[in-house]
């Protein structure tokens, strides 16, 4: 799934740039990573600094075991962004940026802008999660393949060097590790609950955090959703969900024919179906309504479809190139070690699965794909897309271990972009479904990670954080 946050031009580089669509000046003082020894026995903040660039912070470091069980040594120090108001009067508020493969401190500032009518009453703290920002995962030849997207479909030969160089750390990435990073953080902040905000796979860091501690949450806002279960890796939600936003486009544009009908025969006649995919969920989250002249999708589309492929050829070919994108903006080895691990629903099964067999189930649950279920696209596109291609090569690995809860119980404000393909909006109406104190806002003509995109989005979450008590009102808001 499209769990991170890439940006587009015509460029990968651009790719990073806005993951969470945000521009933004880091608080970027480098934190090494995986030193040896372990970390004290109270989670602690240490090495406190003003953030570069970001006045009201102070940026520290996080020690915890790569390893919790002990039998692997290793330390991460994770880098951390805190308000410096730590007496406000809402308390903690943690924001969690998206991927995997992240980092969460270089957001600050946007974050803190955005959400600004809130931060006078909460204390708004940031993280790089394990493997990504200073203590990034690094797998050089799957980094230049995938750069920032997870929907580009890299080698065999680039992931299994990838999980060889990482060796037995590889095991040690899953949302369970990162649940147990968060509440560390919590002690070391010295506070007994908080409330929690993710984005894209942010989301799926939330939810988990609070069904392994639900009475250390105060409520939750889960912004372009991934649901905690039942996560399709195949994309087949988003592939379906293009032809609307095709369409809608085209309404907007008053383009006179059906994109997604051109999109089915230009497809059929010259290939292109996973890069096309690719394109659009990046412009899912840059430009939703595919309105950029300098893209012109739909008119090189429509060119396409009637005999020119030239100009839409020359976008594929040029999109994705640009100067490289480095781990510490966008791990892509994290991204494989995390998703790898936390999906149990491949069609292989889950992450111990034998690599032997792998290729043979994914044949078999793209045949059971009816074609309607996928169109515009047809369904090879949903087992050559990367997320699979990706995970069918990973060496068996520890599955993500599930959380105690099942119910997420406290208040939760869902929001889910009209127009996004990277965490489609079926993905958000699944969610809300399990959830008895939630509301789910959709947000139209908006795409990804909303608040970061959307005035009515920012508006809705900082209502939602500063309501007081538990009431919330059940349903879905447009």
């Amino acid at each position: 799934m499209r769990m991170s946050l890439p940006v587009a031009r015509a460029t990968r580089a651009a790719t990073t740039v806005v993951a969470l669509a945000l521009l933004a000046a880091a608080c970027t003082a480098a934190a090494p990573g995986g030193r040896p020894g372990a970390p004290p026995a109270r989670p602690a903040l240490t090495g406190g600094h003003p953030c570069p660039g970001q006045p009201g912070f102070t940026c520290s470091y996080l020690a915890v075991p790569l390893d919790r069980s002990g039998r692997v040594p290793g330390t991460l120090r994770l880098q951390v962004a805190a308000a410096d108001n730590s007496r406000a009067r809402l308390g903690t508020l943690l924001f969690l940026t998206g991927g995997p493969g992240q980092p969460g401190v270089r957001f600050v500032g946007p974050v803190a802008h955005e959400l600004a009518p809130a931060m006078r009453a909460y204390r708004l703290v940031m993280i790089d999660q394990r493997g990504t920002g200073g203590g990034s995962l690094s797998c050089p030849g799957l980094q230049r393949q995938m750069g920032g997207s997870d929907t580009l479909p890299p080698t065999a030969r680039a992931v299994r060097s990838c999980a060889q160089s990482l060796g037995a750390r590889r095991n040690f990435f899953t949302t369970a590790d990162t649940v147990a990073d968060l509440d560390s953080l919590r002690q070391a902040l010295h506070v007994q609950s908080w409330t929690l905000d993710g984005a894209s796979y942010g989301t799926f860091t939330a939810e988990r955090y609070a069904l392994a501690y639900p009475g250390r949450v105060r409520r939750l806002v889960l912004d372009s959703v991934v649901p905690q279960r039942g996560v399709d890796p195949l994309y087949v939600a988003s592939m379906h969900r293009a032809a609307f936003v095709l369409r809608q486009a085209c309404q907007r544009q008053r383009c006179g024919y059906d994109p997604a009908a051109e999109l089915a025969r230009v497809i059929a006649r010259y290939g292109y179906s996973v890069q096309i995919f690719g394109i659009l969920v990046i412009l899912s989250i840059t430009d939703p309504r595919l309105s950029s002249p300098g893209i012109g999708f739909l008119a090189r589309l429509h060119e396409a479809a009637h005999g020119n492929p030239g100009p839409l050829r020359k976008l594929i070919s040029g999109f994705y190139r640009g100067p490289a994108v480095r781990p510490q903006a966008y791990s892509s080895g994290l991204h494989a070690a995390t998703l790898c691990a936390d999906i149990p629903d491949m069609p292989w099964g889950d992450a111990a699965a034998p690599l032997a067999g792998r290729g043979a189930a994914l044949a078999r649950a793209i045949g059971r794909i009816p074609a309607a279920a996928t169109w515009p696209f047809p369904p090879a596109t949903a087992g050559a897309q990367g997320v699979v291609a990706e995970c069918r090569y990973w060496p068996p690995a520890r599955p993500d271990p599930a959380p105690p809860g099942r119910t997420l119980t406290m208040p939760v404000l869902l929001l889910a972009g009209q127009l996004d393909l990277s965490t489609p909006l079926p993905w958000a109406q699944q969610e809300a479904a399990q959830l008895p104190h939630a509301r789910l806002l959709v947000i139209k003509g908006a795409g990804h990670s909303t608040q970061l995109h959307s005035a009515r989005a920012a508006a809705a979450a900082v209502a939602f954080l500063l309501t007081r008590g538990r009431a919330v009102t059940s349903g879905r808001g447009r």
